[in-house]
């Protein structure tokens, strides 16, 4: 637990509670579903305070980084496999996904409500006339507002490509029912411009849960990986990992087993207490005899792979074996459900950077940071001789490293390595398609992305 100016962990406010309900139209929301709806909710520094408890709320829900949106990266990539008989996930799997795919909707809707959130809590605590209300507090606020609906624009782009762009906030039915689809190009830039206008409102601290300037740092070096500019993904991982208060953690599992939580490997993390705030994860990855249904578990490949003294290292532990000598997932293992969903760790800051370099031709610095990596998993540095093995390398240590993490299928789309890999032809998959009720509402405003 740490102290800070409020607990973002603490159970939320019953106004934070009572809007967690799914609208069907994210453009057309009810008052109800979103938090502040209307100018007069957030008054003063308390109300502003417990919106923003409940914008962390809507960022850890079920269907953005509590579950649904993570599960899209997992699932549809090479090392998971389902269990169970729903044919929508199995879609995932098959990368055949159809727009009617009820996960598709759950994490649209989840990361639109968390927009919504955000653009209340920036539209109205600039007007708090209230004298408690610091201008530090103030910016601090609107900063971490700012931070997450850049990550929620960043998710919308890598996962649909062009979506709708709202910035001004649902307060009645009808607000915000006119806003047409944009490019991915867009979208990626204003995930960009809110990072940008996060950046120097927030302090320069350590805070695992919270946004911070460093926090925004880190997201950009992973937003301009994505964008294939390495001289900026270079110099924004180096922030990060020149502070040591961000560390790789031996073993491997230090960061996530005996129930530790907001350890020195963990850059930004969702808390869940376990009863009104539960990580749904934790049901979803572990069998039966340890009360979940593992509806999804580790496939035969990522299995080898993660077991190989020479590949896994110490990563072995991401898996076990229930009573039934079947594989299962142990990332998400707590009773009650209160694991933590881990959004950027230093490691990626590692991995990133050593991407970056080796694009830049950098091999040796490039090799130096995959073999920090290494090391931590209890392997032995290794050589490459050319650029291409060198990526090659990273890429293969992406994929066991974040095994259990939402990665895998976004790697390999921003690479161009989709096709080769994961066997993916139809180029238009590589993006998903628009939610059909979304598409029903106006396809005129908010047409289906080509092929779907």
């Amino acid at each position: 637990m740490r102290n800070s100016n409020f607990n973002i962990y603490v159970t939320f406010s019953l106004v934070a509670l009572t809007v967690l309900s799914s609208c069907d139209e994210f453009l057309d929301v009810k008052p109800k579903d979103a938090l502040a709806t209307s100018e007069t909710v957030i008054l003063d520094k308390s109300s502003a305070e417990s919106a923003l408890r409940g914008l962390y709320n809507a960022l850890g829900d079920a269907g953005y980084y509590g579950t649904s949106f993570q599960s899209i990266g997992y699932l549809s990539g090479d090392n998971i496999q389902w269990t169970g008989s729903q044919s929508q996930v199995q879609e995932f799997i098959n990368r055949k996904v159809n727009a009617d795919n009820a996960t598709i909707s759950s994490a649209w809707n989840a990361i639109y409500r968390t927009i919504n959130r955000a653009n209340n809590i920036l539209a109205a605590v600039l007007e708090i006339k209230d004298a408690t209300l610091s201008e530090s507090l103030r910016s601090q606020i609107l900063g971490e507002a700012y931070f997450i609906r850049g990550l929620a624009y960043f998710d919308l782009a890598r996962t649909w490509g062009g979506v709708p762009i709202v910035t001004s906030p649902t307060k009645a039915a009808g607000d915000n029912a006119n806003v047409a689809k944009t490019s991915v190009s867009d979208t990626y830039a204003q995930a960009l411009k809110d990072l940008d206008a996060a950046e120097p409102l927030l302090p320069e601290t350590i805070d695992r849960y919270r946004a911070t300037k460093k926090t925004v740092w880190a997201l950009k070096a992973r937003y301009y990986l994505y964008q294939n500019n390495y001289v900026k993904a270079d110099e924004y991982a180096t922030k990060i990992i020149a502070d040591v208060r961000y560390k790789l953690l031996k073993p491997f599992n230090a960061f996530f087993a005996s129930n530790a939580r907001g350890t020195d490997e963990s850059i930004f993390e969702l808390f869940y207490n376990g009863t009104t705030e539960v990580n749904a994860h934790r049901n979803q990855w572990q069998p039966q005899s340890n009360g979940g249904t593992r509806q999804w578990a580790p496939n035969d490949a990522l299995v080898k792979l993660l077991n190989d003294p020479t590949i896994g290292g110490t990563r072995s532990t991401l898996v076990a074996k229930d009573n039934q000598n079947r594989w299962y997932g142990n990332l998400y293992y707590r009773t009650p459900a209160s694991d933590p969903s881990y959004i950027i760790r230093i490691a990626e800051l590692y991995l990133i950077r050593a991407e970056a370099r080796a694009q830049q031709d950098q091999l040796n610095d490039a090799l130096n940071d995959l073999n920090a990596v290494r090391d931590r998993a209890g392997l032995l540095a290794i050589t490459a001789s050319s650029k291409e093995e060198i990526l090659l390398t990273i890429e293969n240590e992406r994929r066991v490293e974040f095994a259990l993490e939402p990665h895998r299928w976004f790697d390999l789309v921003r690479t161009g390595r989709a096709d080769e890999v994961l066997n993916v032809t139809e180029p238009f998959r590589l993006v998903f398609p628009i939610p059909a009720d979304q598409v029903l509402t106006d396809g005129d405003l908010v047409p289906q992305n080509d092929g779907y």
